[in-house]
């Protein structure tokens, strides 16, 4: 059972792995992502749970998944049929339950123009599996996981890919060593082009299918992107308001480029945990939760898409609508958080006081990773783009409360018919 926290607590029923239909143990499948058994997506305040399991071949599995019903919280188009005992929302029509007004319906048009399609996914799904495949002539244990906002949910149809290759065994492998092995062995295969290896702290293998527009970032075994992934996952999917309320921030701290960490400024892993936290200290009678324990370090990196399944339902109480939510967001990060006092946790679903341990000392912003708790916003060492940052929120906040149309704090159309042209 996952541990819940709130500021104001809620009694939450149990939740319960529902049992697989066709009874083939879970390594020999695929990555899973089965809903509770309780739940429901009768109420227009209820959101369905993650949705149910993504095709992630596992070791032997084959070359070509199953590809139905990838992501049952895209348009009811893509939607294909579930498996037994599923329970998948019709469509995403639960959120226009929060779109009454001109803002928040400029907000949902944006999110249903950029969000990343079920199509979108299929083809980063049939391409890790055909690539698992060749990796695996010689890395024979090794497998591949599909992360970052292609999976957690919250990625752009111009999102790029994002894979983990986790090799386990007895001796620690040489990342950069193992990555040199796969760049030649990519530059072999007949859908792959474009192979670069960045020797960084991280380092990453870059590449793309062969023909397309669709790039890739492999790393090895970061096996806290692949938590990571599927806790956002979970956040992503409590309420249908979440998902575009990120996506809109994304899209407008890209506009206002302050969303750049190469650069001294946020990530968009940090922009995220922000719009999280906001959400949990606006929602305290409901989302104010931590979803941390489903996803323990101590559960194997196997069943951690299992996690998904110990995760209870929530129920709304907020009623605010999107352009409402939007705005408190600026604000409150315009005005209202101290960025010299705080430290925000969506581990803890608050904002704790900045002590004087090194990963808080004399840093400009400070969110805590959820797992490693280091201080994911630690690229803004500059007080020139701390101030520039914080300029933005009290300019946007401004604009946009007194406008309340989003064209006055990004380019709505602009942004909606590049997203167009990736169709």
């Amino acid at each position: 059972m996952c541990k819940v926290c709130s500021v104001n607590k809620v009694p939450l029923t149990g939740s319960s792995r529902r049992p697989n239909a066709d009874n083939t143990p879970y390594f020999e499948k695929r990555q899973r992502l089965d809903p509770p058994s309780h739940a429901t997506a009768s109420s227009a305040l209820n959101w369905a749970p993650p949705p149910s399991r993504l095709p992630h071949q596992a070791v032997a599995a084959p070359s070509t998944p199953a590809l139905s019903c990838l992501d049952p919280f895209g348009p009811s188009r893509h939607i294909s049929t579930p498996h037994q005992g599923q329970t998948v929302p019709k469509s995403f029509n639960s959120l226009q339950v929060y779109a009454g007004d001109h803002l928040s319906r400029q907000m949902v048009e944006l999110f249903e123009a950029c969000q990343q399609q079920s199509i979108d996914l299929e083809r980063k799904e049939v391409f890790r599996a055909r690539l698992q495949e060749d990796i695996q002539s010689i890395f024979s244990v090794a497998r591949l996981y599909l992360t970052g906002s292609s999976m957690n949910g919250l990625g752009c149809r111009s999102s790029d890919a994002d894979l983990c290759l986790v090799i386990t065994g007895n001796k620690k492998p040489d990342p950069v060593s193992v990555l040199s092995r796969l760049r030649k062995l990519f530059r072999k295969l007949s859908y792959v082009e474009g192979t670069c290896l960045i020797r960084a702290k991280v380092p990453i293998l870059k590449f793309k299918e062969k023909g397309s527009d669709l790039e890739f970032d492999l790393n090895i075994n970061n096996t806290v992107g692949i938590r990571n992934t599927f806790l956002l996952r979970s956040y992503a999917h409590a309420d249908p308001r979440v998902r575009p309320m990120i996506l809109v921030v994304k899209k407008w701290a890209c506009h206002h480029q302050i969303n750049d960490a190469s650069k001294g400024t946020l990530s968009s892993y940090t922009l995220v945990l922000m719009v999280l936290h906001y959400l949990q200290s606006l929602f305290s009678s409901y989302a104010c939760f931590s979803l941390q324990d489903c996803f323990s370090p101590c559960m194997e990196i196997d069943m951690v898409p299992e996690g998904s399944t110990h995760v209870p339902p929530y129920i709304s109480r907020n009623q605010s609508s999107l352009g409402e939510l939007l705005l408190g967001f600026l604000r409150y990060y315009a005005s209202e958080f101290s960025w010299d006092k705080r430290v925000i946790s969506v581990r803890e679903a608050t904002a704790f006081p900045k002590t004087y341990a090194q990963e808080w000392r004399k840093k400009f912003i400070c969110v805590e990773e959820p797992f490693e708790r280091n201080n994911v916003a630690r690229a803004v060492h500059e007080k020139l783009k701390f101030d520039a940052i914080k300029a933005q929120f009290v300019q946007s906040s401004m604009k946009l409360q007194a406008r309340r149309d989003l064209n006055s704090i990004l380019p709505l159309r602009a942004i909606i018919n590049k997203e167009a042209l990736r169709r």
